[in-house]
């Protein structure tokens, strides 16, 4: 099952006051593309991930919320769940990889969010049984929530309503939520834009699963985009993924680094390795040759990592720090 269109626009409304509508912009290239950048950097926290939170939180009674909130994410999701929390009044508690970055678990505490980081293989089971222990509150999903995919789902409203002309949009495919959301709202209203996921070759779990007709264990290398990528996919969120998707393109660590700094240099924009991830797929024309727009999904970068980024000769993308 995947959100309605009603319950997109409901989420909306919802969270008019919490999330911003963010602007739609041409990538200044000179490549032969028309390409677009939805530019989701330049949320409160700095990314998407606020619209399911807001959402999903609006939608939990008093009585869930009283017990305060507990979600799993490597940064951006659980920036979401704290800002709601500071919000409402609530205490939240997040588990994350030993591997997330160091600017966004600063930012989760800076929040008030108390973190609780883990191995990735504890974190990623922490987002199938949807506890804890030691822990007693309201799970909060990152993905696999109706409430958080609909709230997603605006995004998909905005860029229809920006560029009623779009033939493509790609997204970056991490558990699923985003690319997900946007789909159900996209596919509601104009079903002939692709969607397409961007994942990196690292860890592409939705490619292989796409491939094989089911999900896949695949080989997973940390790297700079902690974003997104995982050693599979949830196979409830594949089942909704490929409704809507037109297919996953990949993108190589080099093309991914390419694009942070093509976005500082040329559109001035900060994004993470995620957020970058839809432009180098983009900028690959798999997804098309115009109207193709880039889910700029987050800019949550360590500004060390952004130094590396921005100076290959002296720091190769291959030696850059998880």
């Amino acid at each position: 099952m995947l959100p309605d269109l009603a319950e997109i626009e409901a989420a909306r409304a919802r969270i008019r006051e919490v999330a911003i509508r963010t602007p739609l912009v041409r990538l200044n290239t000179e490549e032969p593309l028309e390409i677009y950048l939805k530019l989701e950097n330049l949320q409160p926290i700095g990314s998407f991930k606020i619209r399911g939170a807001a959402n999903a939180m609006a939608r939990l009674s008093p009585e869930a919320l009283g017990r305060g909130v507990l979600t799993a994410s490597a940064g951006n999701m659980a920036q979401g769940v704290a800002f709601c929390a500071r919000r409402l009044g609530v205490p939240c508690t997040v588990v994350a990889p030993d591997t997330a970055a160091a600017a966004k678990i600063a930012a989760i505490e800076r929040l008030g969010g108390r973190v609780i980081q883990v191995s990735f293989d504890r974190w990623w089971a922490t987002f199938e049984s949807r506890r804890f222990p030691g822990v007693d509150a309201t799970f909060v999903h990152a993905f696999d929530d109706l409430d958080v995919m609909a709230g997603n789902g605006t995004i998909g409203l905005e860029i229809l309503e920006d560029l009623e002309a779009v033939e493509a949009i790609v997204v970056p495919w991490g558990g699923g939520g985003l690319a997900c959301g946007v789909g159900a709202a996209v596919r509601a209203r104009k079903p002939e834009c692709r969607i397409y996921a961007a994942e990196v070759v690292t860890a592409a779990p939705m490619f292989a699963a796409l491939a094989a007709g089911e999900p896949r264990i695949v080989d997973y290398r940390p790297s700079f985009v902690d974003g997104i990528g995982s050693r599979t996919v949830f196979p409830i969120m594949f089942e909704r993924g490929r409704r809507v998707l037109a297919g996953s393109l990949l993108a190589s660590l080099e093309e991914v680094a390419a694009s942070v700094r093509l976005l500082v240099e040329r559109n001035h924009v900060v994004a993470e390795g995620a957020g970058a991830c839809p432009v180098a797929c983009a900028l690959s024309g798999k997804a098309g040759s115009s109207r193709v727009v880039s889910v700029v999904s987050g800019g949550n970068i360590d500004l060390e990592r952004l130094g590396s980024l921005l100076d290959p000769a002296s720091h190769p993308t291959s030696s850059l720090p998880s």
